[in-house]
C-alpha cells in the first residue's frame, strides 16, 4: 500500500511542475518573441514481479506479465519555436523575424546570445543593441547626422544624412540558424546560448537559405496561446487533484487496516 502513497506523490510533484511552466508561460504573454515552454512526461522505473513470456508451467508462458508502475516524472521542458504574431510599431528599430533564425548579440560575458526580440535601441555611440543592452552582431553603427534608417528584408542597414540625401549602407544583420532550435538554452532577458543539443550556429542572410527575412517597424509577440494555456491550468489542476485523492484513499485503507486488525 505504501507503493501507491509513493506513485501518486510523483503525480503530484510531476503536476506541480507542469502548472509553474503553465504559469511562466501565462506570464510571458506579453514578452515580445517570447517562445512559449511545454512540460514532457516520462513514467520511472517499473517493478516486474513477473516477466512477460516467463514461463508459468508445463508449455505455458505468461502472456503480459506482472509488472507494476512506479509513477512519473517531468523529463524536459521544450521551447515551442512556433511564429509569433506581427505587431507593427512603425519604430524604425524595431525588427521582427519572418520565419526560423535569431539576431546575434555579444553578451556581457564576451560569449555570443542569440534572441527573436528584435526590439533595438542605439547605445551612445550609435551602435545598434537590444533592448537589455547586448551590442548586435555584426556590429551596426548609425552615423550621428542620420534623418532616416532603413533595413530591407536581407539585412541591409542604410541611411540618409541631412548632407547627403543618397542611401549610404552602413552594416549588414545576419541571422543564425540551428538544426535543433529546441535544444538551446534560455538564459532570461529574451536570450539563448548555443548548447550540445542545439548543434552549431550557421550564420545566413535573412530571406536566403530558408532563413527568416526580416520586417522593419514590427515586432514579433510572443506564441503563447492564452486560451491554451487556460486549459491546459485547468487540466493540471484536475490531474493534482486526482493525484491528492488517490493519496487520501490510499491513507484511508492503510488506517482502516491499522484500526480493525
Amino acid at each position: 500500500m505504501d507503493s501507491s502513497l509513493w506513485v501518486a506523490k510523483t503525480g503530484l510533484d510531476a503536476q506541480q511542475r507542469r502548472m509553474t511552466v503553465v504559469a511562466n508561460n501565462l506570464a510571458n504573454v506579453n514578452t515580445t518573441g517570447f517562445k512559449r515552454d511545454r512540460a514532457v512526461f516520462e513514467d520511472l522505473l517499473y517493478q516486474t514481479i513477473r516477466q512477460p513470456g516467463a514461463q508459468i508451467g508445463q508449455g505455458a508462458n505468461s502472456p503480459t506479465g506482472l509488472v507494476i508502475g512506479t509513477g512519473t516524472r517531468v523529463a524536459a521542458t521544450e521551447k515551442i519555436h512556433s511564429q509569433g504574431n506581427m505587431i507593427q510599431t512603425d519604430n524604425a528599430l524595431d525588427l521582427a523575424i519572418d520565419g526560423n533564425g535569431f539576431l546575434q548579440t555579444l553578451r556581457s560575458d564576451g560569449t555570443i546570445g542569440y534572441t527573436r526580440d528584435g526590439s533595438l535601441k542605439l547605445n551612445n555611440i550609435g551602435q545598434l543593441v537590444t533592448s537589455s543592452g547586448n551590442l548586435l552582431q555584426p556590429a551596426v553603427s548609425i552615423p550621428n547626422n542620420a534623418r532616416s534608417i532603413t533595413i530591407g528584408k536581407d539585412g541591409t542597414v542604410s541611411v540618409q544624412t541631412f548632407d547627403q540625401p543618397a542611401d549610404q549602407v552602413v552594416g549588414n544583420i545576419q541571422i543564425a540558424s540551428f538544426v535543433n532550435p529546441a535544444g538551446l538554452q534560455a538564459t532570461g532577458g529574451n536570450n539563448y546560448v548555443e548548447t550540445a543539443a542545439s548543434g552549431q550556429a550557421e550564420v545566413l542572410t535573412p530571406s536566403q537559405n530558408g532563413a527568416g527575412r526580416l520586417i522593419q517597424g514590427s515586432l514579433e509577440a510572443s506564441n503563447v496561446n492564452v486560451v491554451e494555456s487556460m486549459v491546459n491550468m485547468i487540466e493540471t489542476q484536475r490531474a493534482y487533484e486526482v493525484n491528492s485523492k488517490a493519496i487520501a484513499a490510499a491513507d484511508g485503507m492503510l488506517r482502516f487496516i491499522n484500526n480493525n486488525l
